[in-house]
């Protein structure tokens, strides 16, 4: 998989994307990052890629022309045996993402992100340029970077043989169902007087998997009874 982020603060990315899984996936050659500073496609010597709303208003709006232009670099530039792409802009305003999403992307061959920042971006680049508008949650932040680097982690895990133990994702939390994971334990069965559950140690399976289904029914409601 290639993935493109178009940002404004490059130099964010370095830490997250350099080291643990992400980092032994682009070393497998299994994905490839690359950060883009988005005022390189500015046209004045400044670097200059926002502008005042028109109407008024408080803030300023990443302009859509160094974003087209950017765009459409990436794009000329990535291997012509790419067929499935999607371009997604990180934002407050987007569709929530969740793990059925993750495995969605994680099909893609091309991901070109686009970090907002500022007070917003034109509203033409929702329209004409961008797939899809994502949201990592009901609450704003600075920019797109963060979100980025969530996304991009939940999905790189997802591609094949990244992971050492491929079927580790088939029982996680959102896996199949929009319950959240059983509870967990290792050794030692006793610590401090807290003791596992003794089914656990009964190495009766089919009893440890109903167990185990209803402890994530019970977390669910617990946790996230919106689910």
């Amino acid at each position: 998989m290639k993935i493109d982020i178009l940002t404004l603060f490059p130099k964010m990315f370095k830490g997250p994307f350099d080291e643990s899984i992400i980092k032994r996936a682009q070393k497998k050659k299994l994905v490839e990052i690359k950060i883009h500073n988005l005022r390189k496609w500015a046209d004045d010597k400044r670097g200059t890629v926002d502008d005042r709303p028109f109407g008024g208003g408080v803030g300023m709006v990443l302009m859509i022309k160094p974003i087209d232009k950017a765009l459409e670099e990436i794009k000329k530039s990535a291997s012509r045996n790419i067929k499935k792409r999607k371009i997604i802009l990180l934002s407050a305003s987007g569709k929530s993402f969740n793990q059925k999403k993750a495995k969605e992307l994680s099909k893609e061959d091309h991901l070109i992100f686009i970090c907002g920042h500022y007070e917003g971006i034109d509203e033409r680049v929702k329209e004409h340029l961008v797939d899809e508008e994502i949201s990592v949650g009901d609450y704003v932040l600075t920019g797109g970077e963060l979100p980025a680097m969530m996304i991009i982690d939940s999905i790189v895990r997802l591609i094949p043989n990244v992971l050492e133990k491929p079927n580790v994702t088939k029982e996680e939390s959102f896996s199949f169902s929009s319950l959240v994971e059983y509870p967990q334990y290792t050794r030692p069965a006793n610590f401090k007087g807290w003791k596992i559950p003794k089914i656990l140690l009964s190495g009766n399976h089919q009893k440890i998997k109903e167990w185990r289904q209803k402890k994530a029914l019970e977390k669910t409601k617990k946790n996230r009874p919106d689910l």
